[in-house]
């Protein structure tokens, strides 16, 4: 396998990895403050961070020449996708919301099909998402409508962050294309933040977990997103994608307490199973 795929699928693990016990932290702070303000808390460090981190006052030249469409496109789908999925988050266990996610970039997946092969990989995968959700406890305290329909929401919105990543990757401004997003972002959401709950915002005592949480949840898995679709193909990224519903599993079962049933079981190693089928399939086409 050739080490730039190799490195594109660790990229993928560790930000999946970071993202997973991040909204473990998230919920925690869900008990002391709404959703929204821990969304915008989040975006507003991580916006300071990347920038830092990249160095993006120097893009600042060339922001009227940028292809300001796929940048904006890119840019509403990261900032719908977080708001939408903490949003499930506060009212569904962290695997069922994630599960729930998930199903946009399956969908995604699908459609970039070109071999009858691939699509027994997508099928493992849909059929892992299934078994994770418990479907008998649609009617009780454990689910939540409105949760479920902001958790598909934040899946679409996914599946347009992954379709408009990859055209923001291979602009010619590198890292900084993060930055201009997440800042966007939080630009966007800050005024409304504000008015929603402004004590929470300016409440310096959650800045410090806000922080952690941008860390873990945004400057490392965006960062990390971006390197590995410049080496994987729309299939390859988004059947991968299908270990972030055991992984979110799992860190509400270590992080809240959340524990996993036989089917959920099952259903991580139907996950993982197609996790490596499309990687070694993903392989054989490359060296073919």
């Amino acid at each position: 396998m050739p080490k730039s795929q190799l490195l594109a699928i660790l990229y993928m693990v560790l930000a999946m990895i970071s993202y997973q016990i991040s909204a473990s932290f998230a919920k925690q702070l869900f008990s002391q403050i709404d959703p929204l303000s821990v969304t915008i808390l989040r975006l507003c460090f991580a916006a300071i961070i990347v920038c830092l981190m990249f160095r993006s006052w120097q893009i600042l030249k060339r922001l009227p020449f940028l292809k300001w469409r796929d940048l904006l496109c890119y840019s509403a789908a990261l900032c719908f996708m977080n708001v939408l999925f903490y949003m499930s988050l506060g009212k569904l266990p962290q695997g069922i919301a994630v599960g729930l996610e998930f199903i946009g970039p399956l969908g995604l997946a699908l459609l970039s099909i070109k071999q009858r092969s691939d699509f027994i990989w997508v099928l493992f995968a849909i059929l892992g998402v299934a078994l994770m959700v418990p479907w008998g406890q649609a009617n009780t305290d454990n689910f939540s409508i409105f949760g479920a329909l902001c958790a598909l929401g934040a899946g679409l919105c996914w599946a347009g962050y992954i379709f408009f990543g990859q055209r923001v990757a291979h602009q010619n401004i590198g890292m900084h294309a993060l930055t201009i997003a997440i800042t966007l972002s939080a630009i966007s959401l800050l005024p409304i933040g504000l008015y929603n709950n402004a004590d929470a915002l300016l409440n310096t005592q959650y800045w410090g977990q806000a922080l952690a949480i941008a860390i873990l949840a945004t400057a490392i898995p965006y960062a990390l997103d971006l390197k590995a679709l410049r080496h994987l193909s729309r299939l390859s990224y988004g059947t991968l994608l299908s270990l972030s519903p055991a992984l979110a599993a799992l860190a509400g079962l270590f992080l809240l307490g959340e524990k996993i049933g036989f089917l959920q079981w099952i259903a991580l190693s139907f996950v993982m199973l197609a996790s490596i089928g499309v990687t070694f399939k993903s392989n054989k086409v490359k060296t073919a």
